[in-house]
Protein backbone atom coordinates (compact mmCIF):
# COMPACT_ATOMS: atom_id res chain seq x y z
CA UNK A 1 0.00 0.00 0.00
CA UNK A 2 0.74 3.66 -1.14
CA UNK A 3 2.72 5.30 1.93
CA UNK A 4 -0.04 8.42 1.47
CA UNK A 5 2.67 11.14 3.11
CA UNK A 6 5.28 9.99 0.50
CA UNK A 7 5.08 12.81 -2.37
CA UNK A 8 6.06 11.29 -5.50
CA UNK A 9 8.30 14.19 -7.78
CA UNK A 10 7.14 13.66 -11.46
CA UNK A 11 9.37 15.26 -14.03
CA UNK A 12 7.59 16.54 -16.85
CA UNK A 13 9.60 15.57 -20.61
CA UNK A 14 8.28 17.51 -23.50
CA UNK A 15 9.73 17.40 -27.18
CA UNK A 16 9.53 19.06 -30.50
CA UNK A 17 10.44 17.40 -33.95
CA UNK A 18 12.50 20.73 -35.05
CA UNK A 19 13.38 23.93 -33.32
CA UNK A 20 10.70 25.85 -36.16
CA UNK A 21 8.05 28.24 -33.79
CA UNK A 22 10.11 27.74 -30.68
CA UNK A 23 10.12 31.31 -30.90
CA UNK A 24 6.08 31.79 -30.40
CA UNK A 25 4.57 33.03 -27.15
CA UNK A 26 2.99 29.94 -27.38
CA UNK A 27 4.26 26.86 -29.08
CA UNK A 28 4.00 22.77 -28.97
CA UNK A 29 5.85 22.57 -25.74
CA UNK A 30 3.87 24.81 -23.89
CA UNK A 31 1.09 22.60 -24.77
CA UNK A 32 2.26 19.46 -23.88
CA UNK A 33 3.41 20.59 -20.85
CA UNK A 34 0.02 22.22 -19.77
CA UNK A 35 -1.72 18.60 -20.91
CA UNK A 36 0.77 17.05 -18.30
CA UNK A 37 0.26 19.38 -15.47
CA UNK A 38 -3.51 18.76 -15.90
CA UNK A 39 -2.62 15.26 -15.33
CA UNK A 40 -0.37 15.43 -13.01
CA UNK A 41 -2.89 17.90 -10.45
CA UNK A 42 -5.66 15.14 -11.39
CA UNK A 43 -3.33 13.08 -9.51
CA UNK A 44 -2.63 15.19 -6.82
CA UNK A 45 -4.41 13.10 -4.06
CA UNK A 46 -1.63 10.37 -5.11
CA UNK A 47 0.70 12.45 -3.93
CA UNK A 48 2.22 13.53 -7.37
CA UNK A 49 3.46 17.01 -7.28
CA UNK A 50 5.21 18.39 -10.89
CA UNK A 51 8.90 19.77 -10.90
CA UNK A 52 9.74 23.01 -11.20
CA UNK A 53 12.14 21.42 -14.17
CA UNK A 54 11.93 22.37 -17.41
CA UNK A 55 12.51 19.15 -19.57
CA UNK A 56 12.46 20.42 -23.12
CA UNK A 57 14.14 19.53 -26.19
CA UNK A 58 13.68 20.31 -29.78
CA UNK A 59 14.90 17.75 -32.32
CA UNK A 60 14.59 14.27 -33.57
CA UNK A 61 12.97 11.17 -31.65
CA UNK A 62 15.78 8.90 -33.11
CA UNK A 63 18.60 9.64 -30.78
CA UNK A 64 19.59 9.76 -27.63
CA UNK A 65 21.87 13.40 -28.08
CA UNK A 66 19.38 15.65 -26.67
CA UNK A 67 20.07 17.73 -23.97
CA UNK A 68 16.71 18.05 -21.85
CA UNK A 69 16.70 13.85 -22.18
CA UNK A 70 20.37 13.53 -20.99
CA UNK A 71 19.46 16.48 -17.86
CA UNK A 72 16.47 14.20 -17.25
CA UNK A 73 18.17 11.01 -16.89
CA UNK A 74 21.26 12.86 -15.17
CA UNK A 75 18.68 13.76 -12.64
CA UNK A 76 17.19 10.15 -12.32
CA UNK A 77 20.46 8.68 -11.77
CA UNK A 78 20.87 11.10 -8.66
CA UNK A 79 17.23 10.37 -7.40
CA UNK A 80 15.60 13.34 -7.89
CA UNK A 81 12.78 11.90 -10.10
CA UNK A 82 9.88 9.14 -9.63
CA UNK A 83 7.39 9.59 -12.03
CA UNK A 84 7.90 10.78 -15.76
CA UNK A 85 5.09 12.15 -17.83
CA UNK A 86 5.10 12.54 -20.93
CA UNK A 87 2.17 13.48 -23.64
CA UNK A 88 2.88 11.01 -25.86
CA UNK A 89 5.12 7.79 -25.94
CA UNK A 90 7.00 9.04 -29.02
CA UNK A 91 7.91 12.10 -27.19
CA UNK A 92 10.42 10.35 -25.35
CA UNK A 93 12.18 8.39 -28.29
CA UNK A 94 10.84 6.33 -31.32
CA UNK A 95 13.34 3.96 -31.52
CA UNK A 96 12.67 1.05 -29.50
CA UNK A 97 16.06 0.22 -29.16
CA UNK A 98 16.63 3.84 -27.23
CA UNK A 99 13.83 3.44 -25.15
CA UNK A 100 15.04 0.03 -23.85
CA UNK A 101 17.87 1.60 -22.66
CA UNK A 102 15.65 4.33 -20.61
CA UNK A 103 13.52 1.57 -19.14
CA UNK A 104 16.57 0.03 -17.48
CA UNK A 105 17.12 3.16 -16.67
CA UNK A 106 14.01 3.57 -14.62
CA UNK A 107 14.26 0.44 -13.20
CA UNK A 108 17.25 0.78 -11.92
CA UNK A 109 15.75 3.82 -9.53
CA UNK A 110 12.25 2.41 -9.42
CA UNK A 111 10.81 5.35 -11.69
CA UNK A 112 7.26 4.86 -13.13
CA UNK A 113 6.68 6.12 -17.08
CA UNK A 114 3.33 7.50 -17.66
CA UNK A 115 1.58 8.69 -21.10
CA UNK A 116 -1.14 11.39 -20.40
CA UNK A 117 -2.85 10.59 -23.98
CA UNK A 118 -2.38 6.88 -23.71
CA UNK A 119 -3.85 6.05 -20.27
CA UNK A 120 -1.08 3.52 -19.42
CA UNK A 121 2.39 3.35 -17.03
CA UNK A 122 5.18 0.91 -16.72
CA UNK A 123 4.29 -0.33 -13.39
CA UNK A 124 2.21 -2.96 -14.91
CA UNK A 125 2.88 -6.02 -17.44
CA UNK A 126 0.10 -4.85 -19.36
CA UNK A 127 1.72 -1.20 -19.47
CA UNK A 128 5.15 -2.70 -20.51
CA UNK A 129 3.38 -4.63 -23.39
CA UNK A 130 1.64 -2.12 -24.94
CA UNK A 131 4.04 0.75 -24.67
CA UNK A 132 6.33 -1.84 -26.57
CA UNK A 133 3.85 -2.73 -28.70
CA UNK A 134 3.47 1.32 -29.64
CA UNK A 135 7.01 1.76 -30.18
CA UNK A 136 7.30 -0.95 -32.60
CA UNK A 137 4.53 0.85 -34.15
CA UNK A 138 6.30 4.32 -34.36
CA UNK A 139 9.79 2.91 -35.12
CA UNK A 140 8.37 1.51 -38.22
CA UNK A 141 6.04 4.50 -39.38
CA UNK A 142 9.59 6.54 -38.99
CA UNK A 143 11.22 3.80 -40.75
CA UNK A 144 8.64 4.15 -43.65
CA UNK A 145 8.90 7.78 -43.80
CA UNK A 146 12.52 7.77 -44.13
CA UNK A 147 12.51 5.53 -46.95
CA UNK A 148 9.49 7.65 -48.88
CA UNK A 149 11.23 10.80 -48.65
CA UNK A 150 14.89 8.68 -49.71
CA UNK A 151 12.95 7.29 -52.50
CA UNK A 152 11.43 10.79 -53.74
CA UNK A 153 15.12 12.16 -53.80
CA UNK A 154 16.38 9.05 -55.43
CA UNK A 155 13.49 9.28 -58.58
CA UNK A 156 14.00 13.90 -58.41
CA UNK A 157 17.73 13.57 -59.20
CA UNK A 158 16.70 10.72 -61.65
CA UNK A 159 15.23 13.59 -63.69
CA UNK A 160 18.05 15.82 -62.87
CA UNK A 161 16.63 18.27 -60.49
CA UNK A 162 18.48 19.83 -57.27
CA UNK A 163 17.19 18.51 -54.31
CA UNK A 164 19.00 21.07 -51.64
CA UNK A 165 21.69 21.44 -49.36
CA UNK A 166 25.12 23.61 -49.93
CA UNK A 167 24.59 25.35 -53.29
CA UNK A 168 28.72 24.62 -54.31
CA UNK A 169 30.52 27.90 -55.44
CA UNK A 170 29.27 28.94 -59.26
CA UNK A 171 25.59 28.56 -58.66
CA UNK A 172 22.91 30.03 -57.19
CA UNK A 173 19.54 27.81 -55.97
CA UNK A 174 16.47 28.31 -58.15
CA UNK A 175 13.62 26.11 -56.73
CA UNK A 176 14.56 23.00 -58.20
CA UNK A 177 17.76 23.63 -60.31
CA UNK A 178 20.67 25.77 -60.31
CA UNK A 179 21.57 29.13 -62.22
CA UNK A 180 25.30 30.47 -63.06
CA UNK A 181 26.57 33.24 -60.43
CA UNK A 182 28.66 34.41 -63.55
CA UNK A 183 31.49 36.05 -61.42
CA UNK A 184 32.09 33.11 -59.13
CA UNK A 185 31.81 30.50 -62.59
CA UNK A 186 34.66 32.20 -63.32
CA UNK A 187 36.78 31.22 -60.18
CA UNK A 188 35.73 27.87 -60.95
CA UNK A 189 36.89 27.85 -64.95
CA UNK A 190 40.15 28.92 -63.27
CA UNK A 191 40.25 25.84 -60.66
CA UNK A 192 39.97 23.85 -64.02
CA UNK A 193 42.76 25.47 -66.17
CA UNK A 194 44.93 25.99 -63.55
CA UNK A 195 45.04 22.41 -62.32
CA UNK A 196 45.16 21.08 -65.45
CA UNK A 197 48.38 23.34 -66.06
CA UNK A 198 50.28 22.97 -62.63
CA UNK A 199 48.77 19.04 -62.45
CA UNK A 200 48.89 19.24 -58.56
CA UNK A 201 46.05 20.27 -56.31
CA UNK A 202 48.99 21.80 -54.03
CA UNK A 203 50.35 24.06 -56.63
CA UNK A 204 46.95 25.01 -57.29
CA UNK A 205 46.30 25.90 -53.36
CA UNK A 206 49.50 28.23 -53.67
CA UNK A 207 48.30 29.75 -56.92
CA UNK A 208 44.95 30.68 -55.82
CA UNK A 209 45.89 31.84 -52.33
CA UNK A 210 48.53 34.29 -54.49
CA UNK A 211 45.83 35.29 -56.60
CA UNK A 212 43.33 36.34 -53.49
CA UNK A 213 40.84 34.24 -54.69
CA UNK A 214 38.12 32.82 -51.91
CA UNK A 215 35.29 30.77 -50.94
CA UNK A 216 31.72 31.43 -51.20
CA UNK A 217 30.26 33.25 -48.84
CA UNK A 218 26.93 31.98 -46.93
CA UNK A 219 24.44 33.56 -44.87
CA UNK A 220 22.92 30.88 -42.55
CA UNK A 221 20.11 31.97 -39.68
CA UNK A 222 22.09 29.64 -37.13
CA UNK A 223 25.66 30.10 -38.28
CA UNK A 224 25.63 33.46 -39.55
CA UNK A 225 28.32 34.78 -42.32
CA UNK A 226 30.56 32.07 -43.59
CA UNK A 227 33.28 31.22 -45.94
CA UNK A 228 35.32 33.96 -47.64
CA UNK A 229 38.16 31.95 -46.61
CA UNK A 230 41.51 30.46 -48.40
CA UNK A 231 40.91 27.54 -50.68
CA UNK A 232 41.70 24.27 -48.74
CA UNK A 233 43.36 21.22 -50.87
CA UNK A 234 40.16 19.38 -49.11
CA UNK A 235 38.15 21.82 -50.85
CA UNK A 236 39.39 21.99 -54.16
CA UNK A 237 39.32 18.07 -54.61
CA UNK A 238 35.36 18.34 -53.49
CA UNK A 239 35.62 21.29 -56.70
CA UNK A 240 37.19 19.24 -59.37
CA UNK A 241 35.29 15.93 -59.01
CA UNK A 242 31.88 17.34 -58.29
CA UNK A 243 29.94 16.34 -61.52
CA UNK A 244 27.45 19.38 -61.17
CA UNK A 245 30.04 21.61 -63.01
CA UNK A 246 29.58 19.15 -65.77
CA UNK A 247 26.00 19.70 -65.95
CA UNK A 248 25.53 15.88 -63.88
CA UNK A 249 23.69 15.20 -61.09
CA UNK A 250 25.42 12.38 -58.84
CA UNK A 251 23.27 9.80 -56.25
CA UNK A 252 24.67 6.84 -54.66
CA UNK A 253 27.51 6.49 -56.81
CA UNK A 254 25.43 7.33 -60.48
CA UNK A 255 25.45 9.71 -62.23
CA UNK A 256 22.62 11.41 -64.24
CA UNK A 257 21.72 14.35 -66.36
CA UNK A 258 21.12 17.63 -64.98
CA UNK A 259 18.74 20.28 -65.56
CA UNK A 260 20.99 22.72 -64.97
CA UNK A 261 23.35 24.27 -67.20
CA UNK A 262 27.15 23.49 -66.86
CA UNK A 263 30.43 25.95 -66.26
CA UNK A 264 32.97 22.85 -67.05
CA UNK A 265 32.62 21.45 -70.07
CA UNK A 266 32.25 17.87 -69.97
CA UNK A 267 35.08 16.25 -72.04
CA UNK A 268 37.44 19.32 -69.78
CA UNK A 269 35.64 17.32 -67.16
CA UNK A 270 37.08 14.46 -67.84
CA UNK A 271 40.50 15.17 -68.40
CA UNK A 272 40.57 16.28 -65.08
CA UNK A 273 39.32 12.86 -63.44
CA UNK A 274 41.56 11.34 -65.29
CA UNK A 275 44.69 13.39 -63.63
CA UNK A 276 42.85 13.15 -60.70
CA UNK A 277 43.14 9.37 -60.52
CA UNK A 278 46.50 9.49 -62.25
CA UNK A 279 47.76 11.46 -59.42
CA UNK A 280 45.66 9.48 -56.50
CA UNK A 281 47.54 6.58 -57.85
CA UNK A 282 50.91 7.50 -57.48
CA UNK A 283 49.74 9.04 -53.94
CA UNK A 284 49.42 5.56 -52.54
CA UNK A 285 52.15 4.14 -53.87
CA UNK A 286 54.67 6.56 -52.40
CA UNK A 287 56.42 6.71 -49.32
CA UNK A 288 55.37 9.50 -46.85
CA UNK A 289 57.63 12.27 -47.45
CA UNK A 290 59.83 13.71 -44.76
CA UNK A 291 60.79 17.03 -46.89
CA UNK A 292 57.87 17.74 -48.84
CA UNK A 293 58.38 20.03 -51.50
CA UNK A 294 59.02 23.43 -50.40
CA UNK A 295 59.07 26.04 -53.29
CA UNK A 296 55.67 24.20 -54.85
CA UNK A 297 53.19 26.97 -56.64
CA UNK A 298 56.28 29.69 -56.29
CA UNK A 299 59.15 28.25 -58.46
CA UNK A 300 58.88 29.66 -62.02
CA UNK A 301 61.52 29.46 -65.02
CA UNK A 302 62.88 32.53 -66.50
CA UNK A 303 59.57 32.53 -68.63
CA UNK A 304 57.64 32.34 -65.84
CA UNK A 305 56.44 28.72 -66.70
CA UNK A 306 55.86 27.11 -63.49
CA UNK A 307 58.23 24.09 -62.27
CA UNK A 308 56.35 21.77 -60.64
CA UNK A 309 57.23 18.93 -58.01
CA UNK A 310 57.65 15.66 -58.81
CA UNK A 311 59.52 12.45 -58.09
CA UNK A 312 61.67 8.99 -58.27
CA UNK A 313 62.02 5.86 -56.57
CA UNK A 314 64.93 4.05 -57.52
CA UNK A 315 66.12 0.85 -55.49
CA UNK A 316 63.34 2.05 -52.60
CA UNK A 317 64.89 5.35 -52.42
CA UNK A 318 62.68 8.39 -52.98
CA UNK A 319 64.39 11.14 -55.13
CA UNK A 320 61.86 14.70 -55.17
CA UNK A 321 62.86 17.21 -58.73
CA UNK A 322 61.46 20.18 -59.85
CA UNK A 323 60.73 19.93 -63.36
CA UNK A 324 59.20 22.31 -65.88
CA UNK A 325 55.23 22.19 -66.64
CA UNK A 326 56.43 22.16 -70.45
CA UNK A 327 58.61 18.94 -69.97
CA UNK A 328 55.19 17.04 -67.60
CA UNK A 329 52.83 17.78 -70.18
CA UNK A 330 55.43 16.59 -72.48
CA UNK A 331 55.48 13.53 -70.68
CA UNK A 332 51.94 13.10 -69.82
CA UNK A 333 51.64 14.01 -74.18
CA UNK A 334 53.24 10.40 -74.44
CA UNK A 335 50.83 8.53 -72.80
CA UNK A 336 47.97 10.81 -73.83
CA UNK A 337 48.84 11.59 -77.70
CA UNK A 338 46.07 13.91 -78.17
CA UNK A 339 47.19 16.20 -75.46
CA UNK A 340 50.49 17.16 -77.26
CA UNK A 341 50.17 19.53 -80.67
CA UNK A 342 51.82 17.55 -83.57
CA UNK A 343 55.37 18.75 -84.54
CA UNK A 344 56.50 20.16 -81.35
CA UNK A 345 60.28 19.48 -81.42
CA UNK A 346 60.74 22.06 -77.67
CA UNK A 347 62.87 20.20 -75.90
CA UNK A 348 64.22 22.80 -73.52
CA UNK A 349 63.25 22.34 -69.71
CA UNK A 350 64.51 21.96 -66.26
CA UNK A 351 64.57 19.40 -63.89
CA UNK A 352 66.61 20.32 -61.11
CA UNK A 353 66.71 18.40 -57.54
CA UNK A 354 64.38 19.56 -55.02
CA UNK A 355 66.14 19.67 -52.03
CA UNK A 356 69.24 21.55 -53.60
CA UNK A 357 67.03 24.70 -54.59
CA UNK A 358 65.21 24.39 -51.44
CA UNK A 359 68.71 24.31 -49.34
CA UNK A 360 69.58 27.20 -51.58
CA UNK A 361 66.34 29.13 -51.02
CA UNK A 362 66.51 28.66 -47.49
CA UNK A 363 70.14 29.73 -47.54
CA UNK A 364 69.56 33.24 -49.41
CA UNK A 365 66.36 33.76 -46.61
CA UNK A 366 68.33 32.75 -43.23
CA UNK A 367 71.67 35.39 -44.70
CA UNK A 368 69.33 37.88 -45.63
CA UNK A 369 67.48 38.02 -42.51
CA UNK A 370 70.69 37.66 -40.30
CA UNK A 371 71.86 41.08 -41.96
CA UNK A 372 70.84 43.32 -40.58
CA UNK A 373 71.59 46.32 -42.68
CA UNK A 374 69.56 44.25 -45.39
CA UNK A 375 66.36 44.25 -42.04
CA UNK A 376 67.26 48.04 -41.72
CA UNK A 377 67.00 49.24 -44.63
CA UNK A 378 64.38 47.14 -46.28
CA UNK A 379 62.13 45.79 -43.62
CA UNK A 380 61.95 49.47 -41.51
CA UNK A 381 60.91 52.85 -42.66
CA UNK A 382 63.64 55.53 -43.17
CA UNK A 383 62.75 57.41 -40.33
CA UNK A 384 61.77 54.95 -38.00
CA UNK A 385 62.68 54.63 -34.14
CA UNK A 386 65.33 52.91 -32.42
CA UNK A 387 62.75 50.62 -30.86
CA UNK A 388 60.97 50.11 -34.05
CA UNK A 389 64.46 48.82 -35.36
CA UNK A 390 65.18 46.37 -32.72
CA UNK A 391 61.19 45.06 -33.13
CA UNK A 392 62.13 44.65 -36.66
CA UNK A 393 65.60 43.23 -36.33
CA UNK A 394 63.69 40.75 -33.56
CA UNK A 395 61.15 39.60 -36.24
CA UNK A 396 63.55 38.98 -38.71
CA UNK A 397 65.82 36.69 -35.93
CA UNK A 398 62.85 34.84 -35.16
CA UNK A 399 61.14 34.46 -38.99
CA UNK A 400 65.30 32.88 -39.50
CA UNK A 401 64.93 30.70 -37.10
CA UNK A 402 61.90 29.41 -38.18
CA UNK A 403 63.36 28.58 -41.77
CA UNK A 404 65.54 26.00 -39.85
CA UNK A 405 62.73 24.17 -38.60
CA UNK A 406 62.92 20.65 -38.51
CA UNK A 407 59.41 20.81 -39.15
CA UNK A 408 58.57 20.91 -43.32
CA UNK A 409 54.87 22.30 -42.56
CA UNK A 410 55.94 24.76 -40.51
CA UNK A 411 58.69 25.94 -42.77
CA UNK A 412 56.84 25.89 -45.89
CA UNK A 413 54.54 28.29 -43.75
CA UNK A 414 56.83 30.68 -43.24
CA UNK A 415 58.51 30.76 -47.00
CA UNK A 416 54.88 31.12 -48.66
CA UNK A 417 54.40 34.33 -46.17
CA UNK A 418 57.78 35.71 -46.69
CA UNK A 419 58.20 34.71 -50.60
CA UNK A 420 56.25 35.85 -53.64
CA UNK A 421 57.99 34.16 -56.07
CA UNK A 422 61.20 32.24 -57.12
CA UNK A 423 62.81 32.56 -60.55
CA UNK A 424 65.35 29.91 -61.62
CA UNK A 425 68.01 30.64 -64.68
CA UNK A 426 71.20 29.03 -66.05
CA UNK A 427 72.92 31.68 -64.23
CA UNK A 428 71.21 33.02 -61.24
CA UNK A 429 68.13 32.74 -58.72
CA UNK A 430 65.69 35.82 -58.27
CA UNK A 431 64.15 35.78 -54.93
CA UNK A 432 60.59 38.52 -55.06
CA UNK A 433 60.29 38.65 -51.39
CA UNK A 434 56.95 39.89 -49.88
CA UNK A 435 57.05 43.12 -47.03
CA UNK A 436 53.57 41.99 -45.67
CA UNK A 437 55.08 40.29 -42.72
CA UNK A 438 56.91 43.95 -41.63
CA UNK A 439 53.85 46.29 -42.46
CA UNK A 440 54.30 47.79 -39.17
CA UNK A 441 57.71 48.39 -39.50
CA UNK A 442 58.17 48.89 -43.21
CA UNK A 443 55.46 51.92 -43.86
CA UNK A 444 55.85 52.96 -47.37
CA UNK A 445 57.47 49.99 -48.73
CA UNK A 446 54.99 48.07 -49.62
CA UNK A 447 56.20 46.80 -52.83
CA UNK A 448 58.06 43.17 -52.72
CA UNK A 449 61.94 43.05 -53.02
CA UNK A 450 63.58 41.28 -55.35
CA UNK A 451 67.13 39.68 -54.66
CA UNK A 452 69.37 37.51 -56.69
CA UNK A 453 72.03 35.13 -56.03
CA UNK A 454 74.57 33.54 -59.34
CA UNK A 455 74.62 30.27 -59.67
CA UNK A 456 76.29 27.73 -61.54
CA UNK A 457 74.98 24.73 -63.11
CA UNK A 458 76.60 21.48 -63.17
CA UNK A 459 75.91 18.08 -64.42
CA UNK A 460 76.32 14.63 -63.15
CA UNK A 461 75.27 12.04 -65.50
CA UNK A 462 71.96 12.81 -66.60
CA UNK A 463 71.30 15.20 -63.61
CA UNK A 464 71.99 19.15 -63.05
CA UNK A 465 73.46 20.53 -59.98
CA UNK A 466 72.88 23.80 -58.82
CA UNK A 467 75.46 25.47 -56.41
CA UNK A 468 75.09 28.98 -55.28
CA UNK A 469 78.00 31.03 -55.55
CA UNK A 470 79.03 32.20 -52.11
CA UNK A 471 77.46 29.94 -50.56
CA UNK A 472 79.01 28.54 -46.99
CA UNK A 473 81.26 25.47 -47.25
CA UNK A 474 79.65 22.42 -48.93
CA UNK A 475 79.58 18.79 -47.19
CA UNK A 476 81.72 16.56 -48.56
CA UNK A 477 80.40 14.75 -51.24
CA UNK A 478 81.37 12.09 -53.57
CA UNK A 479 80.46 11.73 -57.05
CA UNK A 480 79.79 7.71 -57.48
CA UNK A 481 79.92 8.56 -61.53
CA UNK A 482 83.23 10.53 -61.54
CA UNK A 483 84.65 8.08 -58.44
CA UNK A 484 83.46 4.76 -61.05
CA UNK A 485 85.38 6.49 -64.00
CA UNK A 486 88.93 7.03 -61.96
CA UNK A 487 88.68 3.36 -60.50
CA UNK A 488 88.23 2.47 -64.10
CA UNK A 489 91.20 4.42 -65.17
CA UNK A 490 93.74 2.89 -63.03
CA UNK A 491 92.56 -0.67 -63.65
CA UNK A 492 93.14 -0.04 -67.71
CA UNK A 493 96.40 1.36 -66.92
CA UNK A 494 97.21 -1.23 -65.03
CA UNK A 495 96.61 -3.64 -66.97
CA UNK A 496 98.58 -2.12 -69.66
CA UNK A 497 101.68 -1.86 -67.43
CA UNK A 498 100.99 -5.34 -66.81
CA UNK A 499 101.01 -6.28 -70.25
CA UNK A 500 97.15 -7.76 -69.61
CA UNK A 501 96.51 -5.54 -72.57
CA UNK A 502 98.72 -4.42 -74.99
CA UNK A 503 96.48 -1.98 -77.04
CA UNK A 504 93.30 0.06 -75.81
CA UNK A 505 91.32 -1.34 -78.32
CA UNK A 506 92.10 -5.15 -76.75
CA UNK A 507 90.80 -3.23 -73.29
CA UNK A 508 87.26 -2.30 -75.49
CA UNK A 509 86.91 -5.44 -76.63
CA UNK A 510 87.57 -6.63 -73.37
CA UNK A 511 84.91 -4.70 -71.42
CA UNK A 512 82.56 -4.34 -74.69
CA UNK A 513 82.86 -0.46 -74.72
CA UNK A 514 84.22 2.02 -77.20
CA UNK A 515 88.09 2.60 -77.94
CA UNK A 516 87.82 5.95 -77.73
CA UNK A 517 85.45 6.16 -74.79
CA UNK A 518 88.56 4.14 -72.78
CA UNK A 519 91.12 6.62 -74.58
CA UNK A 520 89.72 9.32 -72.90
CA UNK A 521 88.67 7.52 -69.29
CA UNK A 522 92.21 6.81 -68.77
CA UNK A 523 93.13 10.57 -69.24
CA UNK A 524 91.46 10.00 -65.37
CA UNK A 525 94.75 8.00 -64.19
CA UNK A 526 96.91 10.66 -64.90
CA UNK A 527 95.03 13.21 -62.71
CA UNK A 528 97.61 14.56 -59.90
CA UNK A 529 97.18 12.55 -56.11
CA UNK A 530 95.79 15.35 -54.69
CA UNK A 531 92.82 15.77 -57.06
CA UNK A 532 92.30 12.29 -57.06
CA UNK A 533 92.19 12.11 -53.13
CA UNK A 534 89.50 15.11 -53.76
CA UNK A 535 86.98 12.96 -55.62
CA UNK A 536 87.50 10.15 -53.61
CA UNK A 537 86.82 12.18 -50.42
CA UNK A 538 83.94 14.32 -52.37
CA UNK A 539 85.33 17.79 -51.84
CA UNK A 540 86.45 18.16 -55.43
CA UNK A 541 85.29 20.93 -57.24
CA UNK A 542 81.71 21.53 -58.08
CA UNK A 543 82.12 21.67 -61.53
CA UNK A 544 84.55 18.63 -61.73
CA UNK A 545 82.34 16.11 -62.95
CA UNK A 546 83.30 13.32 -65.19
CA UNK A 547 81.15 15.46 -68.42
CA UNK A 548 82.98 17.91 -67.75
CA UNK A 549 86.50 15.99 -67.02
CA UNK A 550 85.86 14.12 -71.21
CA UNK A 551 84.39 17.30 -72.67
CA UNK A 552 88.47 19.23 -71.48
CA UNK A 553 90.69 16.49 -69.77
CA UNK A 554 93.63 19.31 -71.21
CA UNK A 555 92.09 21.77 -68.72
CA UNK A 556 91.53 19.30 -65.19
CA UNK A 557 94.73 18.13 -66.14
CA UNK A 558 96.64 21.32 -65.68
CA UNK A 559 94.66 23.18 -63.15
CA UNK A 560 95.47 24.27 -60.13
CA UNK A 561 94.38 22.65 -56.95
CA UNK A 562 93.32 24.91 -54.18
Amino acid sequence: MRDPSRQLRCAIYTRKSSEEGLEQDFNSLHAQREACEAYVTSQKHEGWKAIPVLYDDGGSGGTMERPGLSRLLTDIASGLVDVVVVYKVDRLTRSLTDFARIVDVFDQKGVSFVSVTQAFNTTSSMGRLTLNVLLSFAQFEREVTGERIRDKIAASKKKGLWMGGFVPIGYEAAGRTLVINEDEAQTVRLIYELYLEQRSVDALTASLAHRGLLTKIRTGESEGMTGGRAFSRGHLHRILQNPLYAGKIAHKGKVYGGQHPAIIDPALWLQVQELLADNCQGARLKVRAKNPSLLTGLLVDASRQPLLASHAVKRGRRYRYYVSASLMKRAAGRKHPAATPRGSTDRKGWRVPAGEVDDGVIRILSGLLCNETWVLAHMAAPQSTIAVRQAALARAETFAAHLQSSDPVARRTFVLGLVEQVMLTDTEITLTIKTDLFSEFAAGREAPIVETCPLILTRRGAETRLILEGSAAREPEPDPVLTKGLAQAHRWWKDLLSQRYTTMREIAQAYQTDERYVARIIMLAFLPAARAKQILDGTQPSDLTLHSFLKDDEVWLAAEIA
